[in-house]
């Protein structure tokens, strides 16, 4: 993936910004950070707000539990980190969005500046998710507390893809998802362990086959452990 021309921006707008950087700052990802290879802001949410208690919500219109976060005090956050950072890609962590998957986190670490947004509560108002341009993004079918681990998530995944963060280049295109497959296992020392041995075929010093039994492995494991990845599989295959 090329570099670029600036590091890889991320802007989050939560009302816990001391989650942050959180796991964000350790290992690779943390390194890359402190070397300046990408960014983060983090911006609080209740800064917004306009009376004394600093509130960020209220009830929902059409009755029902929980509170629902105020469209005006988005608005002026997000139109504040335009102002301060620049345009970005908008982000809104929802269950309700399109399933993260590894072709999306390509997509977003190549876009200069991405910013995320984490509800809480019941909700953002959907008019300021509309006027501003968000695009919902899930991590699948579950739901938790707020969108902060969400972006966590996210931004990890395209950290790792920014050049010079993993190190070694060549490891992630062997990983689960490239080239559409799950990625095959892997042994190290030693030889044996509890009556268990490495497959021949990994000591056997002859890369050809080695190639060929980690393509065998992966297409097996796609195949029984996600039917849907090996159904897209098979038709691109047939495709060419």
């Amino acid at each position: 993936m090329a570099a670029l021309p600036e590091p890889w921006h991320a802007q989050v707008l939560t009302l816990f910004p001391e989650m942050f950087p959180g796991p964000l700052g350790q290992s690779l990802a943390g390194r890359a950070l402190q070397e300046g290879l990408w960014k983060l802001d983090v911006l609080q949410i209740r800064d917004y707000a306009t009376d004394r208690h600093r509130t960020v919500d209220d009830t929902p219109y059409g009755g029902g539990a929980g509170m629902v976060m105020r469209p005006d005090i988005i608005a002026t956050a997000v139109r504040d980190a335009q102002e301060r950072f620049g345009p970005s890609r908008r982000l809104y962590l929802s269950p309700r969005g399109r399933v993260l998957d590894q072709a999306l986190v390509t997509e977003l670490a190549v876009t200069p500046s991405v910013l995320f947004l984490c509800g809480r509560y019941e909700g953002v108002d959907q008019r300021v998710l509309d006027a501003e341009g968000f695009e919902e993004v899930s991590l699948g079918d579950f739901i938790l507390a707020g969108g902060e681990v969400a972006a966590m998530t996210v931004i990890e995944a395209c950290t790792r893809l920014i050049p010079g963060v993993m190190g070694n280049e060549a490891t992630s295109d062997e990983e689960s998802f490239v080239g559409g497959l799950l990625e095959y296992p892997h042994y190290t020392r030693p030889p044996e362990w509890e009556g268990r041995a490495v497959p021949d075929v990994l000591i056997s010093g002859h890369h050809e086959r080695v190639k060929d039994w980690r393509r065998a492995q992966s297409e097996a494991i796609t195949r029984q452990r996600r039917p849907d990845l090996w159904t897209k599989y098979e038709k691109e295959q047939k495709n060419g």
